[in-house]
């Protein structure tokens, strides 16, 4: 039992279709056929496509495509999996460090939200600071303050 590339450039052969015309068909590049049928798995993209290609390569040579698909599911077994690289756990310290740096952007976001947000005109008017209540030593209906400055009254006589 030969691989699958050479059985799927054989079945191509037999059924006297040329590549490009494969390509045509397929919308698959002609590429990705040449390095299916000579087996450079390195050069073919991921896992999920090159079934896809398969499957749309043995259906336009009216092939079964499960079959086709098992094949390559039987080269797929015959490869051990890739190592996957160790997972570790992050340092204590920087776990410290990372929890240190997040308070500090919590007080600076408090304190920048203090100063946007702070309740303005929380002062006295300029109006009533600027003249000072009166106290009267007599008990006149209306005070005089010595001293005071006035405004002219808004009220015309």
């Amino acid at each position: 039992m030969g691989s699958l590339g050479s059985y799927l450039k054989r079945e191509r052969e037999l059924r006297q279709m040329s590549i490009a015309e494969l390509a045509q068909i397929t919308r698959i590049p002609a590429r990705v056929l040449q390095h299916l049928e000579n087996d450079a798995h390195a050069e073919l993209p991921a896992d999920v496509f090159v079934r896809g290609f398969l499957r749309s390569y043995a259906n336009a040579l009216g092939l079964d495509d499960e079959s086709v698909l098992a094949r390559y599911r039987g080269r797929e077994s015959a490869e051990p999996p890739p190592s996957l690289p160790a997972v570790y756990a992050p340092e204590p310290g920087r776990r410290f460090g990372i929890a240190i740096a997040l308070f500090i952007l919590l007080i600076l976001f408090t304190l920048a939200l203090s100063i946007v947000l702070r309740p303005r005109h929380r002062d006295a008017p300029l109006e009533l600071s600027r003249f000072a209540p009166c106290q009267s030593e007599t008990s006149s209906p209306t005070p005089s303050c010595s001293g005071a400055s006035t405004t002219a009254s808004p009220i015309a006589s």
